[in-house]
């Protein structure tokens, strides 16, 4: 398993390889001596399954292998396991040196120890892999104490099933129960939602981590399209959009929010770089390793494009001062 990887490699005749990707730094994993790298593909996307949705996927997929994504996010609840079978069947293609940093997630529901080792082996099966880079607890349950939850997880990072440990959505308390559980392995990771338009819950989670040693992989850093223009004008959120993201989009706020990101728009336009590049790399600055959505090759090519074009100190600093009010 590599944290970093380059492209595939084509050769003969017919069309040319795809650029590769920009250069993505990676983040040390506390004293693993191990590294994650600062940007990679969540597959949570992948929950839509009529056969347009499949044929996009699997384009999208493959796609973003060409271009060097160095890293792969997914779970087992996302699509019900077809996220995982459908990067496994990628990976399946894949030279060895190529594959890329892999994190997977045990479901909520699946949190007593032999819950978490079935679960592992699922995931495997449909990845195709022997082991994953990180395997994370997808949420907390209150009902399933942590500490039962973790020593599953130790055991498993034992056994050389899974490289490293790590959570998703904990709050500081809650990663505090899973750190004191663990006897020998680090945890290293935790998933959370973090993003510029709606940093501070984020901030107090990434504050701890940074101070212990802990990745913060930040999903939804473009606030479900908003960071990148999308519902800015006269094109309201449809309902589902409205659903997975009530606190952005709830009808007493939305027009708060919707002010802050025409206002970093502006910014964006008056310094010359693409909007998503203003959120990508204050996340960048911050510590955090964004895992970003995509449902096309198009919006891969996209989202690669905004992390290589980065954004001043004073660009970053402005856009920090508009999200909080400040500016």
């Amino acid at each position: 398993m590599t944290a970093r990887r380059s492209p595939t490699k084509r050769s003969g005749k017919g069309p040319s390889a795809p650029p590769s990707a920009p250069t993505v730094a990676s983040i040390p994993m506390g004293s693993t001596g191990r590294a994650h790298p600062g940007l990679g593909l969540g597959l949570w996307a992948r929950g839509r399954w009529t056969h347009d949705d499949e044929t996009r996927t699997k384009a999208t997929l493959q796609h973003a292998l060409g271009r060097g994504v160095p890293w792969f996010d997914t779970a087992e609840v996302y699509g019900t396991g077809r996220s995982e079978r459908f990067l496994g069947d990628a990976l399946a293609h894949e030279p060895p040196a190529t594959v890329p940093f892999l994190t997977t997630k045990v479901s909520w529901e699946h949190l007593r120890p032999a819950q978490v080792r079935a679960a592992l082996q699922a995931s495997l099966g449909r990845l195709g892999r022997k082991s994953v880079d990180v395997y994370l607890v997808h949420a907390p349950d209150a009902s399933v104490p942590i500490a039962s939850t973790m020593e599953a997880m130790e055991g498993l990072w034992k056994e050389g099933r899974i490289g490293a440990i790590g959570v998703s959505n904990f709050s500081v308390p809650e990663i505090v129960a899973a750190r004191a559980a663990l006897r020998e392995a680090p945890l290293v990771v935790n998933q959370v939602r973090y993003s510029l338009i709606d940093p501070r819950d984020g901030d107090a989670v990434n504050e701890y981590c940074r101070a212990n040693g802990i990745v913060v992989e930040a999903y939804s850093p473009l606030a479900r399209g908003l960071l990148v223009g999308r519902y800015l004008d006269d094109d309201p959120p449809p309902p589902e959009v409205r659903r997975v993201a009530r606190d952005l989009f709830d009808v007493d706020r939305f027009s708060e929010v919707r002010a802050k990101a025409r206002a970093i728009r502006d910014l964006a336009k008056d310094a010359r770089v693409p909007m998503a590049s203003i959120a990508l790399h204050w996340l960048r600055r911050k510590g955090a390793a964004p895992v970003f959505g995509a449902s096309t090759p198009e919006q891969v090519d996209a989202i690669l494009a905004a992390w290589a074009s980065v954004p001043t100190d004073a660009v970053l600093d402005r856009a920090d001062a508009i999200a909080r009010g400040d500016a």
